[in-house]
């Protein structure tokens, strides 16, 4: 557990999220119906916008956490049902299917690599964030919720904290500090069937409640615990995950390279990227929903 002074003296140092951020580069999905998480509206058109401030790390995770998680899962359809499960490279153990995707990618065969895109891992965060404006359902304005992103939100994440250099008027800025972070003004757009976010954007650096530290230290104390998302019993043992995966293949997965490289090397690859463009609105929930219907 850490303390709100540590909070405080540390927030303005970016070295050790920036640090993270390259880690996220290499290998290493929570929320379900679970009320904890918020999740935009949007019209008919598919167009929404909500105003939110990420927080810091939850005093609950201690001093050395970061304020979000990263997690993989894996969702698609074969001829014997779904398989809708968390990734084990997640908590960088070995996973039967990266790793029959390996193989398939390995092949050298473009039939196969088309199967192997459509069971790549999805690439989810999960973080603190305080609703400051939801137009669309007010009672959420005000409190904190669990938001899951995928890696265009997290890619403006990334900016405000490494901004291009070419640009002298562009200061790093901490997104996660309760002090001298910023607004996040969530954006979204229906192109080319997708929810878009390349519109969203942060406000000028603001303190949440004009900093006054009596108030930012009972917001930062009602935080959720994000661990809970990496703990054990949100994974499937590898064998109980192979035994998934033969299920639904309905057939013996092939011989795969069973290393963590081989498998991580299809996840890197640019042909097979994390998320599809534009797809960070995919959701478990919505692979579950259809998995129920089976």
């Amino acid at each position: 557990m850490s303390s709100f002074a540590n909070l405080k003296r540390g927030r303005s140092d970016l070295s050790k999220l920036t640090k993270a951020i390259e880690a996220t580069a290499q290998p290493a999905e929570g929320g379900g119906a679970d009320d904890r998480f918020w999740k935009p509206s949007v019209d008919k058109a598919g167009n929404g916008m909500a105003v939110l401030r990420f927080l810091p790390a939850p005093q609950a995770d201690g001093d050395d956490a970061l304020p979000w998680i990263r997690v993989f899962s894996h969702g698609f359809q074969g001829p014997g049902g779904w398989l809708i499960d968390n990734c084990l490279t997640t908590v960088n153990q070995n996973c039967p299917v990266c790793e029959a995707n390996s193989t398939l990618w390995n092949s050298g065969i473009e039939a196969n690599k088309n199967i192997a895109r459509d069971r790549k891992r999805k690439l989810s965060y999960i973080a603190n964030v305080l609703i400051v404006s939801d137009p669309s359902n007010k009672e959420n304005e005000g409190q904190i919720k669990l938001f899951k992103f995928g890696k265009k939100i997290f890619d403006k994440i990334t900016e405000a904290m490494n901004p291009d250099p070419a640009f002298a008027d562009e200061k790093p800025m901490n997104p996660f500090d309760m002090w001298e972070g910023a607004n996040f003004k969530l954006k979204i757009r229906k192109v080319d069937g997708y929810q878009n976010y390349d519109k969203s954007e942060f406000e000028s650096p603001s303190a949440i409640y004009d900093g006054d530290d009596d108030k930012l230290e009972e917001l930062w104390k009602k935080e959720h615990s994000l661990k809970e998302f990496v703990e054990p019993k949100q994974f499937k043992s590898y064998d109980k995950l192979k035994e998934r995966l033969d299920k639904v293949l309905g057939t013996a997965v092939p011989a795969a390279v069973a290393t963590k490289a081989a498998a991580a090397s299809l996840s890197e690859d640019d042909d097979v990227p994390f998320d599809t463009s534009g797809a960070d609105d995919e959701d478990l929930d919505y692979f579950k929903s259809l998995a129920n219907q089976d």
